[in-house]
């Protein structure tokens, strides 16, 4: 490349860069302001006479090696928090993933057949309401192992807000879209596949958003409840017992970040697949 052609693409590179620059203070200028305010406050309150938890200042004193080895593994329970975060994010995904087939399955069941959903409509919304925590001694008594239990309670969460979604996706599609298949007689194989889905996805994803969350904090529930397994909520169980108060705070940070990134992946995936609901 000569030194004209070096000229000639540098300043659009610069401009081009300080144009993302730009675009990018606006969200991460008030951001960073609340979360400047907030820490300040924080530490505020620390330092007022009687205060019982340690400001931020403290936590990152006291946790300073868990901040700085996360991935250090001594055997059984005593590891870093990424494996303690893994171990979580392990059972989220499989109780998430079989909440997700059977939801949706049952879903679009419920939505095409009428006698169905009046028939399983109650039982479901008594169900739903049953909070994470009371699932746990339950599981614990029908299957006696504290994985299997923790992966039920996941699924139990999460499959609500899914199967519900999904049935109200299939019962919203449109009644010219069923006019339009009987015109073409479509079979049954391509009304699914090419109108029914299609127009409830995005009720699906409203559904799979929601239940993420709700599986995240479903396995920390069980976690705390569960002894001796590998996770994050039991890390915080035993933090506690342990009057590690530094530690606790600092694994709340680490499960708010990985429920937003959690979020935002789920968000990530239905504009990939649904551009238009950006």
């Amino acid at each position: 490349m000569t030194l004209a052609q070096k000229r000639s693409t540098s300043p659009k590179f610069d401009n081009s860069f300080i144009s993302w620059i730009q675009k990018q203070i606006p969200e991460i200028v008030p951001p960073a302001i609340a979360l400047g305010i907030f820490l300040g406050l924080w530490q505020l309150f620390a330092f007022t006479p009687g205060a019982t938890l340690p400001g931020p200042i403290k936590v990152i004193q006291d946790t300073w090696s868990l901040i700085l080895y996360p991935f250090y593994d001594k055997g059984g329970i005593d590891k870093g928090l990424f494996w303690q975060i893994f171990a979580s994010l392990q059972r989220v995904a499989i109780g998430y993933s079989f909440a997700a087939v059977i939801g949706i399955g049952l879903g679009v069941a419920i939505g095409v057949n009428k006698t169905l959903s009046k028939a399983l409509d109650p039982l479901f919304q008594l169900l739903r309401t049953v909070p994470p925590l009371a699932w746990v001694p339950i599981s614990l008594a029908a299957l006696r192992q504290n994985e299997p239990a923790a992966l039920f309670v996941i699924f139990i969460t999460a499959i609500w807000p899914i199967l519900i979604n999904t049935a109200v996706g299939v019962k919203e599609i449109p009644q010219d879209y069923t006019n339009v298949a009987k015109v073409l007689q479509l079979s049954k194989k391509d009304y699914f596949i090419n109108i029914l889905i299609p127009a409830a996805l995005p009720y699906i994803f409203t559904g799979l958003r929601i239940a993420i969350g709700l599986a995240w904090l479903a396995i920390i529930a069980a976690e705390i409840v569960m002894s001796g397994i590998v996770g994050i909520g039991f890390f915080i169980w035993d933090a506690y017992q342990n009057n590690y108060i530094s530690e606790i705070i600092l694994a709340l940070v680490y499960i708010g970040v990985v429920g937003l990134l959690l979020d935002k992946g789920m968000a990530w995936l239905q504009n990939k697949i649904l551009p238009e609901q950006k």
